[in-house]
């Protein structure tokens, strides 16, 4: 492979299609995560390569252990070292707490949190004796941060994604691997179509409801080397919603 690798989870739709879609205009090979969404995930790389860039698609449930490590060994094998990892997969199953299922909030958790590990552990095992320098980006959430009612399971959930990029970032710093977090607010996407725009919109200071590629763009520059003296930060990408 003649340029970077960069895996992307959760990339068919959403935050994690900007992130794939930028990264593959910043000049990487990106494969292209997805669980149960392929026809989205096949759309995101006919974008990528009718542009004239490169990309392919890979399922995977983040959640699975197995699966995540066989899969990270064989592209690894095929494709060479994946220098870039943008943890996005991630869910939503919003209930107030006395009614939440004990299944939302396993699931949840198994996806949005404990599918980071999986995927940073098997990442980062395959960089034994590889050269330094390699990128991790995290996408956490505003509930990560200030919590939201009827969301304890997201906000458990990534609040967990930031503990975890601080304490690794201390870990792999001498390696001269970056790790950082991007913390969105109310961004335009399936998983918040939901919600109520016209409530959330007049507490941003920004006065609108953000766009993918809001994010997309502060994770092309974590990837890029202009952020080498950065880790162990969290980015808020939110418009002011919360300081």
């Amino acid at each position: 492979m003649d340029r970077p690798i960069a895996l992307v989870t959760g990339a068919s739709r959403g935050i994690g299609r900007a992130i794939a879609m930028q990264l593959a205009s910043d000049g990487f090979f990106v494969v292209i995560n997805f669980h149960t969404n392929k026809t989205g995930a096949d759309e995101v790389n006919h974008a990528i390569t009718s542009r004239g860039g490169y990309s392919m698609v890979q399922g995977f449930d983040v959640s699975a252990r197995d699966e995540v490590e066989g899969v990270v060994k064989k592209l690894a094998k095929e494709l060479g070292t994946i220098e870039v990892l943008v943890n996005n997969a991630g869910i939503m199953l919003d209930q107030p707490l006395v009614r939440m299922r004990h299944e939302d909030w396993d699931c949840v958790i198994a996806t949005n949190l404990t599918g980071v590990y999986h995927c940073t552990k098997a990442v980062v095992r395959t960089w034994a004796g590889t050269k330094s320098g390699s990128r991790i980006v995290n996408i956490t959430s505003i509930g990560g941060e200030r919590g939201f009612a009827h969301s304890t399971n997201y906000s458990a959930s990534k609040a967990g994604v930031i503990g975890f990029t601080k304490a690794l970032a201390q870990e792999l710093g001498p390696k001269n691997i970056t790790v950082n977090a991007v913390s969105p607010g109310f961004i335009a996407t399936h998983g918040t179509s939901h919600l109520s725009a016209d409530q959330y919109l007049p507490q941003i200071p920004l006065g609108r409801i953000g766009r993918p590629e809001d994010v997309a763009h502060v994770v092309s520059f974590l990837v890029s080397e202009k952020a080498g003296y950065i880790t162990g930060q969290v980015i808020r990408v939110n418009g002011g919603f919360y300081m």
